[in-house]
């Protein structure tokens, strides 16, 4: 016990750690029991003593930093199993590729595509095999290689500035107005679990981003979070009688390209499109000419019922008679356009907005 009390003194009195005891309390504890009056005074007074420090007291304090050490630096084990989920994930990976990465039905190149996960978007590892790592984002659960992924302290460091505030809707259908308020036009509608990137809360409105136009939601009816890019599924596009086979291989063509980024004035099917760029490209591959305007490509080809949409014909979009966004009809009521820098080239169902009109150039 002695040894015990005087590698304590000696660690107060080296100044390590500075503390004031009453000599109530060393009295009680018997600690002053043997100590020399000069030592107990200083503790008394709270006084550092800084000379004659013996090799035990040292060797003591070395023992002390070596336990701090460790209680600081838990192994990787632990940290992984302790850490916070980030943006829902608890194991974290980030794609690391330029436009996007594939992700397959199995850990083969030979194997199906599952679905895209682009650029900066995260998913969840549940595995590894070999070279591949197995991966669940969005709706989709895959394979990718483990090389073209950011992981562990890197993608938690990473996902910051890749993320975005995200609002969902959490109501059946959910009014997008042009102003904040319940007196102006209706922009768009969102259905619930549908997502749209947050420009800024302003307490009852949340001011948003639809396909980079800006639109209020009301605070009550969605959720905000913040959230990494998740995956796209390889939607089957499925055709009706009497679709040609110029059509056919346009829409393929097209939807090739979901999954790239969108650039505001862009042209490039790979390196980044706007909504006009986009449809502008693809049907250039068709010798059909476009302007770079969704607005001056309302002005082509002839319009028709939203009804009587084959895949391959345009669907515009905008507010009131204003157009501001052009996407490719693919059948089976969905369509698939440049959206947003947040989700670049996408499928979305084609009535998520009320289209304005509807454009027929392929005869």
């Amino acid at each position: 016990m002695k040894s015990r009390y005087f590698r304590l003194i000696g660690l107060l009195t080296a100044g390590v750690v500075t503390v004031t005891v009453p000599s109530q309390v060393l009295a009680d504890t018997g600690v002053t029991a043997g100590i020399s009056e000069t030592i107990a005074s200083n503790l008394e007074t709270g006084t550092s003593v800084d000379a004659g420090i013996s090799s035990e007291i040292s060797e003591c304090i070395d023992i002390a930093t070596a336990r701090a050490t460790i209680s600081d630096t838990p192994d990787a084990t632990t940290a992984a199993a302790n850490a916070q989920p980030m943006c829902g994930y608890t194991n974290l990976g980030i794609a690391n590729v330029e436009s996007n990465l594939n992700v397959r039905e199995a850990a083969s190149e030979e194997s199906e595509l599952a679905g895209k996960l682009p650029r900066g978007a995260g998913c969840e590892i549940l595995g590894t095999e070999g070279e591949w790592s197995q991966i669940q984002s969005g709706d989709v659960t895959g394979y990718v290689k483990s090389e073209f992924l950011r992981t562990g302290q890197e993608a938690r460091d990473y996902a910051p500035s890749v993320m975005s505030s995200i609002a969902t809707c959490n109501t059946e259908t959910l009014r997008v107005r042009e102003e904040p308020n319940t007196e102006c036009d209706i922009m768009a509608l969102m259905a619930v679990g549908e997502e749209v990137e947050v420009i800024e809360n302003q307490g009852d409105w949340i001011k948003v981003s639809v396909d980079n136009e800006v639109g209020y939601v009301s605070a009550d009816y969605v959720e905000i979070s913040n959230e990494l890019t998740k995956a796209m599924t390889m939607t089957e596009v499925k055709y009706g009688q009497g679709v040609s086979d110029v059509r056919v291989d346009l829409v393929g063509y097209a939807c090739q390209f979901v999954g790239n980024p969108y650039v505001w004035g862009g042209t490039s099917l790979t390196n980044g499109a706007d909504c006009s760029g986009f449809t502008l490209s693809i049907f250039a591959k068709y010798g059909i000419y476009l302007p770079h305007s969704s607005a001056a490509q309302a002005n082509c080809g002839r319009r028709i019922s939203a009804s009587e949409a084959k895949p391959g014909d345009l669907f515009f979009y905008g507010s009131g008679s204003r157009i501001s966004h052009v996407a490719i009809y693919i059948g089976n009521g969905q369509i698939v356009h440049a959206s947003s820098a947040r989700t670049g080239i996408k499928i979305s169902n084609a009535y998520y907005r009320s289209p304005i009109c509807v454009v027929r150039l392929l005869d």
